[in-house]
């Protein structure tokens, strides 16, 4: 006897992966809601099939009240959400009770989000990895496609880790670059994307660099995991790097498939690697 899965909510911010949950939901007969983040969740993906809902992100209270009434036992927080404008920030009176209540001791990306987990569950509702529903996603170990990371590049792979570790811990960011054992630069507040495409002016002649990719020491799997697709694969090939080192069953590849494809065709390497923090 198959027991029923239950209702899913989706809270969805930009890139491909809502939409891949949502075409899972329906492949799977599996009962879902989605609550779309204006200004980030693509447009395209909701159809009127699509249960679904657009707030601002001031407006979680609204949110928290959607979920309710679809009767949502679990939700994915899934998808990039781009640093918000003072009008999206307009809260509500449920999402200014919460801010007022966390204060300013959350300001780091990953506090906030567990403080919103914890608000989440609050109300008896278990919040989920993407990787608990769909764990194909997840970025296995070793080498994904055709090219390998030479002596250089395994060396600036290690100094990358060091790096990322170091950033993680301090709630900063996910990701670096470097190059010939030098750090080319660290992700802030403008994303993977912008840092790859900002190192690429910066590398120096000889043997190109490498992205490393990190899930942070402290944080929690179920949300904001590292993620690569193939627009990442074109801004490296863009950018003159020679490939990505992503942590092996920590994050996510999307269209894993399609990724490696691309990487060789552009002779780029995708590795996934499982760092120790003492590194």
């Amino acid at each position: 006897m198959t027991i029923p899965q239950k209702k899913l909510g989706i809270i969805a911010g930009g890139g491909a992966l809502p939409r891949l949950l949502i075409e899972h939901c329906q492949k799977e007969g599996r009962d879902y809601f989605v609550i779309a983040i204006e200004n980030n969740a693509d447009k395209a993906i909701f159809t009127p099939q699509i249960p679904h809902q657009w707030i601002r992100i001031g407006q979680a209270g609204t949110g928290f009240k959607l979920f309710t009434e679809q009767k949502i036992e679990e939700v994915v927080m899934i998808g990039t959400i781009r640093r918000p404008s003072l009008a999206d920030l307009v809260p509500d009176m449920r999402t200014a009770a919460f801010f007022a209540k966390i204060g300013l001791k959350s300001l780091g990306d990953d506090g906030i989000l567990r403080a919103v987990i914890k608000e989440v569950e609050s109300e008896n509702i278990r919040v989920v990895g993407i990787h608990e529903v769909m764990p194909e996603l997840l970025v296995k170990s070793g080498v994904l496609g055709k090219h390998k990371p030479d002596k250089q590049a395994l060396a600036d792979i290690e100094r990358g880790i060091e790096a990322a570790l170091t950033l993680g811990k301090l709630d900063i960011g996910q990701s670096v670059v470097v190059q010939q054992g030098l750090v080319l630069g660290v992700e802030g507040i403008e994303g993977t994307d912008e840092l790859i495409k900002r190192c690429g002016t910066y590398q120096r002649k000889g043997s190109g660099g490498v992205l490393v990719k990190l899930r942070k020491p402290q944080q929690d799997m179920r949300i904001d995991l590292p993620t690569i697709g193939t627009k990442t694969i074109e801004n490296l090939h863009d950018a003159g790097l020679r490939g990505v080192a992503i942590h092996a069953g920590n994050a996510l590849v999307v269209n894993e498939e399609e990724v490696i494809k691309l990487a060789d065709k552009y002779g780029i390497f995708v590795m996934g690697i499982e760092p120790r923090e003492n590194n």
